[in-house]
């Protein structure tokens, strides 16, 4: 057990009210991997193909690249773009309405140190990563070393706060997502400060600040976990190890070590009280475990598994798990024992290299697995324990699919380096 990587905080009990996220809302999508985080819409009326024409209702031209998702509440929605020139590395939040796909505003931020340099992995997602969150009011942009920023729905800026300006011995740049619990801003500033830091919703002062460092190769967005009706968790995966972090204090509740070594990025999927935890280099594993307890829960690993992903996050439907990895296959797993029930690979033309065709994570719509790839188009799967091949969608754009889609009152949102589309039946 490596203590001194660990949260140099006390262990705690807390007890906390229960907020749970209405999945079923079919009007917003609040932040990566929509309410709460569980990448699913019960939203019955998203099409099951869709190319430049069918199905398509519109297209908007971004002005610039990223890997972040859309986010939407109501008829706006957000996401973030960035441009390297000669004249430095701007970052952007774009509002576009919903329904004509046009942008309504562009608010740019400005880094005020120098950035990791454009090369390397960096360049397979760029400085872009990190999703928006939105509590309807606000909005919550993490733009690594350039810090956190919160915006009015009018695009002007309400404060900035710098979460760090270290780098990674890799320099591979910001990826986690910011997420929200009650008055605070979550971030995973793995690389900018080997801390996780929660700040004030409407100030952007540090309210707690839990180091680790371990967190530098933590990738991953934090999870919000609810563990009781009466007590809920921030679950954040490092390299062998799980921690629970008290959301009011930021102070360590329990941890557990795993077998994951090097770098996590994908986010944590739950099932009751399991969570399941994917990733690592230059292995891959997953590992499940029953989060109940206190202290060290280390003997609590359920099962562990080499098929896994290495930036792609898992989805949960009923008794099993499903995900597509970074190269091109699609699982399903029993969430109780990780037994596969299949891995088929898709029909990609490539599954190697270092630009790995898959970047984005499936999402669950109702009872279909949308899965897309970085260049060659999207996958319908039947969200099943028995493999089927619904739809196999391209849409003639040259530039690179990172992003995870997002969903909204039958609508939804692809995002492209280079466009945001919107795909939907037409009325």
């Amino acid at each position: 057990m490596m203590a001194t990587n660990r949260i140099l905080l006390s262990l705690i009990t807390l007890m906390l009210p229960l907020v749970i996220a209405n999945s079923s809302n079919a009007q917003n999508w609040p932040q990566f991997r929509g309410p709460g985080g569980n990448a699913f819409s019960s939203d019955m009326n998203i099409p099951s193909s869709w190319d430049d024409s069918k199905n398509m209702l519109w297209k908007c031209d971004l002005p610039g690249k990223g890997a972040s998702s859309p986010i939407v509440w109501k008829n706006n929605i957000f996401i973030t773009c960035f441009t390297n020139s000669a004249s430095g590395i701007e970052r952007s939040l774009v509002c576009i309405d919903k329904n004509s796909g046009k942008v309504l505003w562009k608010s740019s931020v400005k880094a005020d140190v120098q950035d990791d340099p454009y090369s390397g992995y960096l360049t397979q997602h760029g400085y872009a990563s990190s999703t928006p969150a939105t509590d309807g009011e606000s909005i919550f942009v993490f733009f690594g070393k350039a810090g956190v920023v919160a915006f009015d729905f009018s695009g002007k800026e309400l404060w900035k706060t710098s979460v760090g300006v270290q780098s990674g011995n890799r320099k591979w740049g910001s990826a986690s997502s910011v997420i929200m619990h009650k008055d605070l801003v979550i971030v995973n500033a793995s690389e900018e400060s080997r801390a996780i830091i929660g700040l004030n919703k409407k100030t952007g002062a540090e309210v707690w600040k839990a180091p680790g460092d371990k967190l530098e190769l933590s990738y991953t967005t934090p999870f919000i976990f609810n563990a009781s009706p009466e007590k809920q968790l921030i679950i954040v995966p490092v390299p062998n190890e799980i921690w629970a972090i008290n959301p009011e204090n930021g102070k360590l509740a329990w941890f557990a070590e795993t077998s994951l070594n090097g770098n996590i990025s994908p986010t944590i999927a739950v099932k009751d009280n399991l969570l399941f935890c994917f990733g690592g280099f230059p292995q891959t594993k997953a590992v499940a475990l029953k989060a109940e307890g206190k202290g060290d829960l280390s003997k609590n690993i359920v099962w562990s598994s080499t098929d896994s992903s290495y930036v792609p996050s898992p989805v949960v439907k009923g008794e099993h798990l499903y995900w597509i990895n970074d190269r091109g296959l699609a699982y399903c797993a029993e969430a109780a024992t990780g037994k596969i029930i299949y891995k088929e690979r898709l029909p990609l033309k490539s599954s190697g290299g270092a630009a790995r065709p898959v970047y984005a994570s499936m999402i669950l719509v109702h009872d279909k697995l949308i899965a897309v790839t970085r260049q060659e188009g999207s996958f319908v799967l039947d969200a099943s324990p028995t493999f089927k091949l619904i739809s196999h969608n391209k849409i003639a754009d040259e530039g690179d699919f990172n992003a995870s889609p997002a969903i909204s009152e039958g609508k939804l949102f692809l995002r492209s380096d280079k466009c945001l589309y919107c795909i939907g039946n037409p009325k």
